[in-house]
């Protein structure tokens, strides 16, 4: 392959496996979280800063909307087929979109991890607790939703142009649709 060759976006394949190993984490930490800190006094590893604090969220962030698990359901797999529909329309033939892909998959794999004690549970364990700002409690999905959604608004601001977006979504601007029309 020479150096002009324009790079090919990021395997599904690849991005469904680091996904994978994200939800596996995710599942894992809240499982040490249940095993280790369920029924007793938070864990403090920095004094003052940082706890471990193990909650039973029925809610979402923020304890909001406490008991409406249907509600996280529909809301969740309106989100993982809206992101799988936008994945499949990113141009395959450029890695120009790969940042928004992973964007996305970590995205999704907070989603799902979240999901999974829903559907198990119906609750979301819970058990970061940052003591020096009185953040509520959250877990590693949570982080992966954050830093994802963070990225995205970034990239969508910042990085890409308008004209980025339009080979996603197929839309033309005014000065496009007056170009095409002569």
């Amino acid at each position: 392959m020479s150096n002009t060759a324009e790079k090919k976006r990021t395997s599904p394949l690849l991005l469904l496996i680091a996904g994978a190993i994200l939800v596996i984490l995710d599942q894992f930490t809240k499982y040490l979280a249940v095993s280790h800190l369920a029924g007793r006094e938070a864990r403090v590893l920095i004094p003052g800063i940082l706890e471990l604090r193990y909650l039973e969220n029925n809610g979402a962030a923020f304890s909001m909307l406490q008991n409406q698990q249907w509600f996280f359901y529909i809301l969740t797999a309106v989100f993982l087929i809206f992101a799988i529909w936008l994945m499949r329309k990113i141009p395959q033939n450029t890695s120009a979109f790969n940042p928004l892909l992973w964007s996305l998959a970590i995205l999704c794999a907070g989603a799902v991890g979240n999901l999974i004690d829903r559907i198990m549970h119906r609750y979301v364990v819970d058990f970061i607790y940052f003591s020096v700002i009185n953040f509520p409690i959250f877990n590693v999905a949570d982080i992966y939703v954050t830093i994802s959604v963070i990225l995205l608004i970034i990239l969508v601001l910042f990085h890409y142009k308008d004209t980025d977006l339009q080979k996603i979504f197929g839309r033309k601007n005014n000065a496009d649709q007056k170009e095409d029309a002569q």
